[in-house]
């Protein structure tokens, strides 16, 4: 409990400059729920059950079943349950609804051959849920007892998993700030619940689907300083209006660039790699520098290290540009490029818009290490193979 006291009070202090009184320093330290203390209510009016045929549109269909656990000043955590699936009760003036003070995760369990269900990773997102938690200065938690309750909640909509190719156990955790007050600073109440969603291919033509991406010069997605490398919904609010435009201009996702000099940084929600022949005529993968401005996303994270696990090409964690793609490109040192997430597992890359001008990338041609890394992934989440057994949970 010490080292959640720490650092999330001082992130406090720095970014809102805060009162610490006694009575909230007696509050972050109450600020742990257990998994034990789970309490369950079923259903008495389950769902059907998809059919076949339902494509499972990314979160668009819910199970049965929610984990849910309430948070207030004075009070800490209390009364960790899973509930039926069901409507939030908020007040019009739930700070969540005005000034976004919302956090979430994206993190999935696979169904394999053997009907084992496994939690890809889980503690990196509770990792990261825990600092963007920090960063909007939502209260903490027990990040082992938080996996624990998400455990348990699978456990219970276990039959919702999607036994088919390609199909996977959406998890998705929030914690949103509800106290009833307009005022701009520190929630005061708040609420951690996660729902779960029986999911298909993102794009629903395919996970392994090559895409087209449209290079934004208007926008940038975060910038130096920012929130950009945590998981806050109003990250994403924002990024709707260049996602429309990208599909008028017939393309599936935005490739978000930054500076004068147009640095590759994500693409959609997803982190960026090339896959390319360096000036010097060495082949090596490429992606920018965890910072500011990227978030940490724990696929990228698996992807670099079963990359290097392999020997035979490097990965370089550095800054690459538009210019870089297209000298690349047109000295035909461009292999590949593409995208990498919890929903999409892995996206190839056909072609960018930039310009005016579409540049086609040949990845599926030329870059079999993104279908190496790609079924090496999935024969990780769906235990298919025992090379990196440690990245599996067990529910």
């Amino acid at each position: 409990m010490t080292s959640l006291t720490s650092s999330f009070l001082p992130a406090l202090r720095s970014r809102f400059k805060v009162f610490l009184s006694p009575h909230l320093l007696r509050t972050v330290r109450e600020i742990s729920f257990s998994g034990q203390e789970v309490t369950t209510e079923y259903t008495t009016k389950p769902k059907p059950r998809p059919a076949p045929d339902n494509p499972l549109t990314f979160g668009t269909v819910t199970t049965d079943h929610m984990f849910i656990t309430n948070w207030k000043l004075g009070q800490g955590w209390k009364n960790p349950r899973i509930v039926p699936y069901q409507p939030l009760q908020l007040d019009p003036t739930a700070k969540v609804l005005h000034y976004a003070i919302e956090v979430f995760e994206g993190m999935k369990a696979y169904l394999g051959d053997d009907k084992e269900l496994r939690m890809f990773r889980p503690m990196k997102n509770m990792d990261r849920l825990h600092k963007s938690a920090i960063r909007a200065t939502l209260p903490v938690f027990d990040k082992t007892e938080l996996k624990e309750c998400l455990k348990a909640l699978l456990e219970v909509d276990r039959d919702w998993a999607p036994d088919r190719k390609e199909c996977s156990l959406y998890i998705r955790p929030t914690i949103i700030g509800v106290d009833a007050s307009l005022g701009v600073n520190v929630a005061t109440e708040a609420l951690l619940y996660t729902i779960l969603c029986p999911v298909g291919s993102y794009y629903g033509g395919g996970s392994f689907e090559a895409v087209s991406l449209y290079a934004d010069e208007k926008a940038v997605r975060a910038w130096p300083g920012g929130a950009g490398s945590s998981k806050l919904g109003a990250n994403y609010a924002p990024t709707v209006a260049r996602q429309v435009e990208a599909a008028e201009n017939g393309c599936v996702q935005v490739l978000w660039l930054f500076g004068d000099d147009h640095e590759l940084t994500e693409v959609g929600t997803m982190n960026i790699f090339a896959f390319w022949e360096n000036q010097r005529g060495e082949r090596e993968v490429i992606t920018p520098p965890l910072s500011d401005i990227i978030l940490p996303g724990v696929t990228r994270d698996s992807v670099i290290q079963l990359i290097r696990s392999w020997g035979d090409v490097p990965v370089v964690e550095r800054t690459f540009t538009m210019q870089d793609v297209m000298t690349a490109v047109n000295e035909n040192r461009m292999l590949g490029l593409f995208g990498t997430g919890t929903a999409c597992v892995v996206s190839p890359v056909k072609d960018i818009l930039y310009r005016g001008e579409r540049i086609a990338i040949p990845t599926l041609e030329r870059a079999p290490v993104v279908t190496k890394v790609y079924k090496n992934l999935t024969d990780i989440h769906y235990g298919r193979t025992r090379a990196f057994s440690e990245w599996v949970e067990l529910v």
